[in-house]
């Protein structure tokens, strides 16, 4: 570094000019991504969206930091992956966390400010509604109402331009000239007849209501002193937000709540109640710990088994006297090479309880049906076994792979000992593959404790758990039970009490993949 510095400082000034002009335009394209981000930050927060508006900052100072100073040169090369793992793995981790704390749910989207505003739009009708015809007359159109026996005319307007922001008076007229439109007119412009507003003869304004009434509408809720309080003009209560369950909700005198909540509802944090709810409300506690068992099962058997016979496999194709080891190689990889979901799709149908191969051939064998898709224990062997199909030709690969690396000596002078290849496997094949594969089969296992994707396609989860109050079913990890609260429940969308799930769930994975890191090191550094 030092050797380029000196060649820089010799430089003639015709490269030390271009050195300038180059330095002039990095720090102008900065500036310019600077003001961008800056630009777009403004409005993400004017939007409200504040989490979002932060890593635009966060991002675009990092950036600027490490493009913009010569001791963070080397840096700007790793850039492209920090800013990936922020956006993909951090923020959503943060993010999530953040749900967690919140009541966050489909009824519970909006802001304090917006739900406000969406309640102070609402309109009933106050007095009476009156029907009308629409003409056409030479200059546009014209509006003909029937009040009492009497017909009142509005002033002749543009059908494809009304006055919006004022009203138009309404006069008694004898005779109604022109000629009157059809309904399916009116269909075609009720947008813009929408938009009209009409005042009858005693002041009572009124507007459209239906397709052949004109009503007076009033505002549903008006907006107190204070700012936050609404008072309903229908039924002249006043509602306040009630900052515990992030609902407007009517209140007594006395300033006491009662009733039932309107939507909808605003985000508030709730501080720990969801999680208090995982582990005290039956109805999610007793499946949460169930399906958490069956969780950690199911990745220890999906890592056991994958790798049994993974390494089985290996240990038959490698061995030299198998004539046509190649085409046995080719075979028993092709379940990796053929995309999951679509093996997953073909063994649901496989396995269908009345029409699938598998039980017309176990019908004809043994007389048996299995019920795959009804029975809690069933379905999870058969999610078990669609697993170890879709796993094994990975393990089989790696182990085909650490075969070669073993020493032939250890085998001949085992075989000088009088060792057969039984002995050979668990003395000598077994110890030599474990300690390079430890860090796979972590990896294998943490990803098969959100392994998704085949839960989904083959079972959906079913069959279904019952007397919960949030979806379940027997064979739901965790992340497909996380799942199903944030997009299937029963009650609404519940993203807060997902987000809470997910925390314990990344917290349980993180956990267990640190202990398994220390053991497996004090092992290595034991040996």
């Amino acid at each position: 570094m030092q050797s380029v510095q000196g060649a820089e400082l010799l430089d003639s000034p015709q490269e030390s000019s271009k050195f300038n002009y180059r330095k002039w335009l990095k720090w102008s394209l900065l500036g310019m991504i600077g003001t961008v981000n800056g630009y777009a930050t403004v409005l993400m927060y004017a939007q409200g969206e504040i989490p979002f508006a932060l890593l635009t900052v966060v991002l675009t100072a990092l950036a600027l930091y490490i493009f913009g100073s010569k001791k963070t040169y080397a840096h700007r090369y790793i850039y492209p992956g920090i800013a990936g793992m922020i956006i993909f793995v951090i923020f959503p981790l943060i993010y999530t966390i953040g749900l967690a704390f919140t009541n966050y749910s489909a009824s519970n989207q909006l802001s304090l400010e917006r739900a406000q505003t969406v309640l102070q739009q609402r309109s009933f009708l106050s007095g009476e509604s009156y029907g009308f015809d629409l003409y056409k007359v030479d200059n546009g159109h014209q509006l003909i109402i029937k009040a009492d026996g009497e017909l009142l005319a509005s002033d002749v307007f543009d059908i494809t331009n009304p006055p919006a922001e004022e009203f138009m008076h309404l006069r008694q007229v004898d005779v109604v000239q022109g000629e009157k439109e059809i309904i399916r007119t009116i269909v075609q412009n009720r947008s813009n007849l929408n938009k009209v507003e009409l005042e009858m003869p005693s002041g009572e304004h009124i507007r459209m209501s239906g397709l052949r009434k004109f009503a007076a509408e009033m505002a549903l809720f008006t907006m107190q002193e204070d700012g936050e309080s609404l008072f309903n003009n229908q039924t002249n209560q006043l509602f306040k937000p009630n900052y515990e369950i992030g609902f407007y909700q009517p209140v007594d005198a006395n300033g006491e709540f009662v009733e039932k909540p309107i939507s909808p509802g605003f985000v508030v944090g709730v501080g720990g109640a969801n999680f208090k709810r995982v582990m005290t409300d039956d109805g999610i506690k007793e499946p949460f710990l169930g399906i958490f068992v069956w969780t950690v099962v199911f990745a220890f058997l999906a890592v056991a088994l994958t790798l049994a016979l993974g390494m089985i496999l290996a240990v038959i194709v490698q061995w030299e006297p198998l004539k046509g080891s190649g085409i046995y190689r080719v075979l028993l990889i092709l379940p990796y090479a053929v995309p999951s979901f679509i093996s997953i799709l073909i063994f649901k149908g496989l396995f269908n309880q009345s029409f699938g191969e598998i039980n017309m051939l176990l019908e004809a064998m043994f007389g048996i049906k299995p019920s795959w898709f009804s029975d809690p224990v069933m379905a999870r062997v058969m999610v078990v076994l669609v697993n170890t199909w879709l796993g094994f030709p990975y393990m089989m690969i790696l182990c085909m792979g650490l075969l070669k690396s073993i020493p032939e000596d250890l085998y001949e002078a085992s075989a000088i000992d009088g060792a057969g290849p039984i002995q050979n496997f668990f003395n000598i094949t077994l110890p030599m593959l474990i300690k390079p594969l430890t860090p796979l089969l972590i990896a294998s296992f943490a990803f098969n404790f959100n392994n998704f994707v085949m839960i989904q396609l083959l079972t959906s989860g079913g069959p279904n758990m019952v007397g919960t109050s949030e979806p379940a079913g027997y064979t739901d990890l965790l992340v497909s039970y996380t799942y199903r609260i944030a997009f299937e429940g029963g009650g609404g969308q519940d993203f807060g009490l997902a987000g809470a799930i997910a925390t314990i769930i990344f917290i349980l994975v993180g956990g267990m993949a640190l202990l398994n890191l220390k053991f497996t090191n004090t092992k290595l550094e034991q040996d």
